[in-house]
């Protein structure tokens, strides 16, 4: 691959890099004209390279970056720890590793010294979710709107079985859009569920949930053949992710509950309820059709933290 050939242009905050070294100079004009990264990512990458030179320049011994080794870049992991996050830490080695593969491409750099290291691990946020008795009141305030009549009864009776299907089988937004009849046991009151990579499973629903669902069909369905869609807007087409989205948020408001937990948060109160009352691990891996173990497991951490909770408040040796 050829050279980007450049003019010094001391307007543009790409070319204006007198204070680096000219690989490093040259790899922020690739990543911003040919590879077309946004201005701030090279403002990001230009920060982490400057940062890492003002560091290395004090050691014991600095020489030219094609000098830099292993033991080099995981020192400076060490100490850059002290004063940067996390996700900061991660995207200034993105940037370090970025710029001596370019080094090893374009220079003939022996070694990529940022490459392959570990670095610490992100801290995972726990999902947010609703409690029960939020989750039952979202259910038993689904009403019908303004537009009263059949229509206003269609969209109540739909809108039950959306959030109810969601939030008793734990169900992917995806998931619920792409259900069809014939995708429903009515004897068994179970779903066929395709999830990620094409994965089939088996989820329950319940026979209360069954019966919405068969009431909808038997008084709302503008087809209800095997492969009709189950989901629909009035005109009898398959709704979309975001028509739940926006589904769930107006029933959130209409239940005065907060509108920013989405349908993903449902599945999160499936997954927490589920193991809150004791069900194996491996089953609720099932149910939500994680490949992986620790996948499902975060759950398991977020009931801890509200066991921990619980017992802060409640326990008079807290």
């Amino acid at each position: 691959m050829g050279e980007t050939q450049v003019t010094k242009d001391e307007s543009d905050p790409v070319l204006a890099k007198d204070l680096l070294p000219d690989i490093a100079r040259r790899f922020l004009i690739y990543i911003s004209k040919e590879r077309r990264l946004s201005s701030h990512t090279t403002r990001n990458y230009e920060h982490a390279i400057k940062a890492f030179l003002s560091w290395y320049s004090k050691s014991s011994a600095p020489k030219g970056l094609e000098d830099v080794d292993r033991l080099d870049a995981r020192s400076y992991l060490i100490e850059a720890q002290s004063s940067l996050s996390k996700t900061t830490l991660r995207n200034h080695f993105s940037a370090l590793k970025g710029l001596f593969r370019f080094a090893q491409e374009r220079e003939g750099y022996k070694i990529n010294p940022f490459a392959n290291l570990t670095l610490p691990k992100l801290d995972k946020p726990l999902p947010k979710f609703l409690t029960e008795k939020q989750a039952q009141t979202l259910i038993q305030n689904i009403k019908i709107y303004d537009e009263g009549g059949k229509s206003g009864e269609f969209l109540r009776t739909r809108d039950q079985i959306i959030i109810k299907i969601l939030y008793s089988g734990g169900l992917r937004v995806s998931e619920l859009v792409s259900l069809n009849y014939q995708d429903i046991d009515f004897v068994n009151a179970t779903l066929k569920i395709v999830g990620k990579g094409q994965k089939e499973r088996i989820t329950p629903i319940g026979n209360k949930v069954l019966q919405d669902v068969i009431h909808f069909r038997n008084n709302h369905a503008v087809d209800a053949s095997t492969q009709a869609p189950l989901i629909i807007g009035k005109s009898g087409k398959r709704l979309t992710t975001r028509s739940i989205q926006l589904i769930l948020k107006k029933r959130l408001k209409q239940a005065n509950l907060p509108e920013d937990l989405s349908p993903h948060k449902l599945r999160h109160s499936f997954a927490t309820h589920l193991l809150d009352r004791g069900a194996d691990l491996r089953a609720v891996q099932d149910l939500l059709g994680h490949s992986s173990l620790s996948t499902t497991q975060i759950y398991t951490h977020l009931s801890v933290a509200r066991l921990k909770e619980a017992h802060k408040i409640a326990h008079p040796r807290s």
